[in-house]
């Protein structure tokens, strides 16, 4: 169980690599934080005990009525210490894949949305216009199905589905497995489509070099202020579907200077992924940040 939003107990990640078809399983050995060798380029067959920082010290709280005061809760570890060892333990291995995308000059980008802002649509026609001069790879995170991997893979790149199940979010781990099938080469670009939220992909590193964050126009300008965690983290924050704009109430420059308030740092660029409009921008800082991991 994930103690930062509950989700996930239980739970396991199917890893479907679109290009072979072969279908893998993540499963209880998510997060045990053991040493994992995280080479990309074996099996990943991981044996561990599912660890997650559970403690298994139950506050029970039982009176039992003889003013003893039992008290086994004492040791029990409180949900602010979970949810650290939870985080401590994704970035440990977000550290190694940061490292081994490093190592290679790959520049690794983890697009996060809330559903439907997008990010499939604008990764379809990046790999289409783009796809003929930069290795474009994808990791693609959802819930269930392979619908969008199967979007990605019909637009000419090789795509590796992650299944979540209850999961709201993506983890190092996860990736890690999903590149290990992915196999991209020295140089490459792997964009990772994160599982549509707004709130827990902003908290979990996946060892990329930057956030994307992406806000539909159809979804209010003030999102930065509303979910301040995401925005703070993003390098990049792409307004897309200006197409839409005549017909929703959404201001532009106010949705910019809340994405500034909350991160003076950011850029922030207006797009549209259906008509092609402000995609010449997103394609440059694309084009920019892998000149920069390549160095």
């Amino acid at each position: 169980m994930c103690a930062t939003c509950g989700c996930g107990e239980g739970s396991t990640v199917a890893v479907t690599n679109l290009v072979t078809g072969t279908v893998s399983v993540l499963g209880n050995e998510r997060g045990s934080g053991h040493g994992h060798d995280h080479g990309h380029d074996h099996d990943h067959d991981h044996g561990h005990a599912h660890g997650h920082g559970h403690g298994h010290g139950h506050a029970h709280g039982h009176a039992h009525g003889d003013g003893h005061g039992h008290g086994h809760g004492h040791d029990a570890p409180t949900m602010v210490t979970l949810e650290a060892r939870v985080l401590a333990k994704n970035d440990a291995l977000a550290a190694k894949n940061r490292a081994w995308f490093a190592g290679r000059e790959i520049l690794a980008l983890n697009l996060v949305s809330s559903p439907g802002a997008g990010k499939t649509t604008l990764l379809e026609r990046t790999i289409r216009e783009l796809g003929g001069d930069l290795p474009l790879y994808v990791v693609e995170g959802d819930q269930a199905t392979s619908n969008d991997g199967e979007r990605i893979r019909a637009a000419g790149a090789p795509v590796v589905q992650l299944n979540t199940g209850t999961g709201c979010h993506l983890e190092a781990e996860m990736v890690a497995r999903g590149v290990a099938e992915l196999r991209p080469p020295v140089g490459a670009v792997v964009l990772i489509e994160n599982v549509g939220n707004l709130v827990c992909p902003a908290l979990f590193d996946l060892g990329e070099r930057a956030k994307v964050a992406i806000l539909s126009v159809a979804e209010g300008d003030d999102k930065p202020l509303k979910y301040p965690h995401m925005f703070r983290a993003a390098e990049l924050v792409l307004l897309n579907k200006t197409d839409l704009l005549p017909y929703v109430d959404f201001d532009m420059a106010k949705a910019t200077a809340n994405a500034l308030a909350v991160n003076p740092r950011v850029t922030v660029l207006p797009l549209s992924a259906r008509t092609g409009e402000g995609l010449a921008a997103w394609y440059a800082w694309l084009r920019a940040a892998l000149a920069a991991a390549r160095i």
